[in-house]
């Protein structure tokens, strides 16, 4: 029984650091400096600029669909999302097969395909100097906001090959490929179109994460709820002892 007991405060004490973590990456920071065109970003006490919030909401479909669709559009002539495919993105969100034929169309893949950049490794490599990554796990690996906040950040650099650079990621070798949207639509509505796309993208790097969240909080309920006969049972095993 007092190994029982044990190891359930065990798992709630690692609960509490894996949340301790989330916390601390929610304030990843994104620079130390910003140009003079960049979009302003809160600064904190250190003097680093932390990244703006993005508006992740996992149960939104309509807003993963749309983010779906920049991404078709707009990303997948350069990025990759090999971890996924067709199939899971329609089912998960689903997105009728008018739209999704459309997809497959820009892509001359299949349903059950992976998600493969359209232009050929080789081409890229002429274009940008570099193969652009892959995108699936991204949202994971620098955190939705840093997406969200660098895809706000470019501005004009006549210095840099395609005449842009990045406050976030300085000597970014990514054109602004976005720009003539933004033009089209104005700050307001491209900010709302860019935290589509965030949205979209922190989805591929976890699909389950909405469910394990529900199952995470009732795992925790029957520990809680289970911690109490384990400590009648303790008290009631080592009374005697005492």
């Amino acid at each position: 029984m007092i190994f029982c007991a044990r190891s359930l405060l065990t798992l709630l004490f690692l609960f509490s650091g894996l949340m301790l973590n989330a916390a601390c990456a929610a304030e990843m920071r994104c620079g130390t400096s910003l140009a003079p065109n960049a979009l302003p970003t809160p600064k904190n006490q250190y003097g680093e600029y932390e990244c703006r919030k993005a508006p992740i909401d996992i149960t939104d479909q309509a807003s993963l669909r749309r983010g779906a669709a920049m991404f078709m559009n707009q990303c997948a002539s350069c990025h990759a999302l090999k971890y996924m495919r067709y199939q899971r993105i329609a089912t998960d969100l689903s997105i009728q097969p008018e739209q999704m034929k459309q997809f497959l169309q820009l892509s001359q893949a299949q349903l059950n395909d992976d998600i493969s950049a359209r232009l050929a490794p080789d081409l890229q490599i002429k274009i940008f100097g570099t193969v652009p990554p892959d995108l699936t796990l991204t949202a994971r690996k620098r955190s939705p906001d840093w997406i969200y906040t660098y895809l706000l950040s470019f501005y004009s650099d006549p210095s840099r090959p395609l005449g842009v650079n990045n406050a976030v990621l300085p000597d970014t070798a990514m054109p602004n490929v976005l720009d003539a949207l933004h033009k089209e639509v104005g700050d307001q509505a491209f900010k709302a179109r860019i935290g589509d796309l965030v949205n979209f993208l922190n989805y591929t790097a976890e699909p389950q994460q909405q469910k394990r969240k529900i199952y995470g909080i009732f795992v925790l309920l029957f520990l809680f709820i289970f911690l109490i006969p384990v400590y009648l049972l303790h008290k009631e095993y080592w009374k005697d002892i005492k």
